[in-house]
């Protein structure tokens, strides 16, 4: 699986609601090392990536996930990406669907033949 094909398999994951702290890389003992900025939260360290993930797939649902403009460059153990998503989930707990136009770009790294990510970004152009 080369590095785009990880991207879309994660934005699979995050429609079918499976766990997604997996497709990010572990960093021990460097801890802070793994960094995902997303529309609400910045999440910096493994663990705090992983439970951020978890809570968020515990508490929403109806994920759509539509990539717009995948860019995705390798080179023989690094990658990076960027790519237009429309995307939209509904809160679990407030009830509530949301639905933004964001913009995505992370840095991959090829650990034990799988690409891992080790930076994302998600933001949006407009007001929230």
């Amino acid at each position: 699986m080369d590095a785009a094909d990880t991207i879309r398999s994660y934005y699979d994951a995050l429609r079918d609601g499976e766990p997604l702290g997996p497709f990010f890389a572990s960093e021990r003992p460097a801890d802070d090392a793994i960094v995902k900025f997303g529309l609400s939260e910045r999440l910096v360290g493994t663990d705090a990536v992983r439970e951020g993930l978890r809570e968020q797939t515990a508490t929403t649902a109806d994920w759509a996930v539509d990539s717009r403009a995948l860019r995705a460059t390798e080179r023989e153990r690094h990658a990076w990406f960027s790519d237009a998503v429309e995307m939209g989930w509904t809160d679990t707990e407030r009830e509530i669907r949301y639905e933004f136009d964001t913009r995505w770009s992370g840095t991959l790294e090829l650990r034990d033949g799988d690409w891992r990510f080790v930076g994302m970004h998600v933001s949006t152009a407009g007001d929230r």
